[in-house]
């Protein structure tokens, strides 16, 4: 039988081999309760739902009434209700699929109730052949499904505030979700409409009442790009762009036009609101960088941290969640002891490219201070820096792209705090 103690460091504050959990016989319980104290338990029949028939079919699962507590976090503008952002709670869920109703939301004008017999796509421009779409008319297009995460560009931007944030995890770092997305290569249709030699780009336009437009390089569009009608299976919901949206994997969410209803081919970029005053920021050298689509690689600690107590010393499971907008993600390291020692975390299989990866790795708490990171590093060789030198690099007036590594200080009576490091 394996014990905690018997259980070998391999990087400082009690971080232990990421196969540790692999290994028999091994003991988390404190103590081992007796057969005939098991046995009476299990045969207790007198719990209320063992005495009655339980609830009948629904149309439509819900959740359990215990776990409503798991909920998206909505902040709407006090003048415009319609404008505003809802976090999906990382803190609070497993894997790497985000449920459809927990998806995040950033709308700019609220969301459109639209009616698909009456939504359609128009593809324009610079084409030699404008075609109008109906909904029906996408259905008959061969479909694939690909699994991204979308990320907001303002995510996290709470970072860069000069004392940190003590918020839940998925409040601070939720403007990101991962789902299977169905839908037909955007590459089918521009192919439909010949694209004349000229074009670069491709203008997206939304159906909400803000008009959402930005712009989007047409290699990209060729590239990767879906136009989804599916997430995880069903139709995409309304507050997620039904009944069309686009999707641009790995780069910022902003590009995901939701409602899809125009785009137009272009030798140059239009220059919207959300790429002049927004998505635009100055650097230190007094330039300004613009375009920088591109979600960098990113980690985050989920359990434990902020919001989470450890009540006893002994073996924990250290979770989170990294990804890249350029790929796959081949490695995770966590530490400690606040960046001293690191050690390789286990990646759950399958690890896609620009999609959520969970990360775990075993932690044998002692009881004193520690401090928690994680740093994710994904297959171009990019390594997911610390806040001081993300700073360095961009100045700290900037609001999007911030990617730096977080750190959650567990104190000795196990109380769990966001520090800057």
């Amino acid at each position: 039988m394996t014990r905690q103690s018997d259980l070998q460091t391999v990087a400082g504050g009690g971080l232990l081999d990421r196969r540790v959990f692999l290994k028999k016989g091994l003991v988390f319980s404190i103590a081992a309760l007796t057969s005939e104290s098991l046995l009476a338990s299990i045969n207790d029949h007198h719990l209320p739902w063992m005495q009655k028939p339980g609830d009948t079919f629904s149309n439509y699962g819900q959740p359990s009434p215990h776990e409503r507590k798991t909920i998206r976090w909505t902040m709407a503008n006090r003048d415009a209700s319609g404008n505003g952002v809802s976090w999906t709670p990382l803190h609070d869920l497993e894997g790497t699929i985000t449920p459809n109703g927990l998806h995040f939301e950033r709308h700019h004008n609220g969301v459109p109730q639209i009616d698909p017999k009456q939504h359609q796509l128009l593809i324009h421009g610079s084409v030699k052949t404008p075609l109008l779409f109906d909904m029906d008319a996408l259905l008959h297009y061969p479909m694939t499904s690909t699994f991204c995460f979308i990320e907001c560009g303002g995510n996290s931007n709470a970072g860069w505030r000069d004392k940190p944030i003590q918020t839940v995890a998925g409040y601070f770092h939720g403007m990101a979700s991962c789902s299977e997305w169905t839908g037909i290569p955007l590459r089918i249709l521009l192919d439909e409409v010949e694209v004349k030699s000229q074009a670069k780009w491709i203008i997206a336009e939304g159906a909400d009442a803000s008009i959402m437009n930005v712009s989007i390089p047409l290699e990209k569009a060729k590239d990767d790009c879906i136009l989804a009608i599916y997430q995880n299976g069903e139709r995409i919901r309304p507050e997620n762009g039904y009944p069309l949206r686009l999707i641009v994997p790995g780069w910022e969410g902003v590009l995901n036009v939701k409602w899809l209803r125009r785009l137009h081919i272009s030798n140059k970029p239009t220059m919207s609101r959300n790429e002049t005053s927004k998505y635009t920021e100055l650097l230190p050298s007094g330039k300004a960088r613009q375009f920088t689509f591109v979600m960098e690689a990113k980690s985050i600690i989920t359990r434990p941290s902020y919001g989470y107590k450890l009540d006893n010393k002994g073996l924990y499971q250290i979770s989170g969640l990294a990804w890249s907008g350029r790929g796959k993600i081949i490695k995770v390291e966590v530490s400690a002891d606040g960046g001293k020692t690191w050690a390789e975390a286990e990646l759950q299989e399958p690890v896609l490219a620009k999609c959520f990866t969970r990360f775990r790795i075993p932690w044998n708490w002692n009881g004193d201070k520690a401090i928690l990171k994680s740093r994710a590093i994904d297959e171009t060789g990019y390594v997911q820096p610390e806040r001081n030198e993300l700073i360095s690099k961009t100045g700290k007036h900037s609001y999007f792209h911030y990617n730096a590594i977080v750190s959650w200080e567990v104190s000795n009576t196990g109380k769990i705090s966001h520090v800057y490091t």
